[in-house]
């Protein structure tokens, strides 16, 4: 007998257009919340887009939805009304700039919760529009539960943002524990720290503890970080984008290494692979229902 997760699996493989593209799926995570992830997000997407690419931002902060406010725009209708079949995934997607889009999130926690094939028939289809997408970047929520493991599992890398502060470290830590269970990598920013040598010691403490307690094939790589700056703060109380106002500022410049990173890695991972694109990433999701 077919189950749900079966006739799913077989809509997203048979929408052959989706699995062509060569997106690339970055899950921006974190141990525990306030550590700046959002922020990163929305201005790493935005340098992502500055440099050539076509990016699109998924906020998958379920019950604290915040990159429209980040971004100063507003949608009545999110995904939760595409899962509900209120309205088409068209229809929620908001253009930034061209080229440059945001999937807004829900501030509830119904997402996820709905079972009818028609509905996620819907959805999938309506993916189409972004069928030449360079990136999807998913602002996950903090912590390790089951809605944010989701998104983890179906990504192509995670990225964890932690700070300095002893217990974001040590939330840190135990996101990297959970991510080295199922994948062989993870990546990580120290954001906030006063120097490159504050950054490179708590990496390596962290790193050191990883290598004892977790299996050797797994890798943790710190792609960057960013230093503590007035202006980043400045940005997220008067709501606007340090890349986009202030484009030779330091953090801007931080951002930028790790936008041009990031291209470089998945870049050379998406060669292997046999199946990409939007299909792939919400099958993966949508299979664990």
């Amino acid at each position: 007998m077919k189950t749900q997760a079966d006739n799913l699996r077989n809509l997203v493989q048979n929408k052959k257009q989706l699995n062509k593209s060569h997106t690339k799926f970055i899950a921006i995570t974190s141990g525990k919340g306030g550590v700046g992830k959002s922020t990163i997000t929305a201005n790493l997407g935005y340098t992502l887009h500055q440099l050539g690419f076509k990016v699109a931002m998924f906020d998958a902060d379920i019950g604290l939805a915040n990159l429209d406010v980040i971004l100063k725009v507003s949608s009545k209708k999110n995904i939760v009304h595409v899962l509900k079949g209120e309205v088409e995934f068209k229809d929620i997607v908001i253009t930034i700039e061209d080229g440059f889009y945001l999937i807004p999130g829900d501030s509830g926690d119904e997402v996820f919760k709905y079972d009818s094939d028609r509905v996620f028939e819907s959805f999938v289809d309506g993916m189409e529009i972004f069928s030449d997408l360079d990136f999807l970047i998913i602002d996950t929520g903090a912590g390790i539960g089951k809605e944010v493991q989701k998104f983890l599992d179906a990504s192509d890398d995670v990225i964890v943002v932690t700070t300095p502060e002893p217990s974001a470290i040590t939330d840190a830590y135990a996101m990297v524990k959970l991510l080295s269970d199922k994948r062989e990598r993870a990546f990580m920013i120290l954001n906030q720290v006063s120097s490159e040598k504050e950054a490179t010691t708590l990496f390596k403490r962290i790193s050191d503890i990883a290598k004892v307690n977790m299996s050797k094939d797994f890798r943790l790589q710190m792609i960057s970080y960013i230093k503590k700056d007035n202006l980043v703060t400045k940005g997220n109380i008067q709501r606007f984008l340090f890349t986009e106002r202030f484009p030779s500022s330091a953090p801007s410049e931080q951002i930028r290494l790790i936008a041009k990173k990031i291209a470089q890695i998945l870049e050379r991972k998406v060669l292997n692979e046999e199946e990409t694109g939007l299909g792939r990433f919400f099958r993966k999701i949508l299979e664990k229902l």
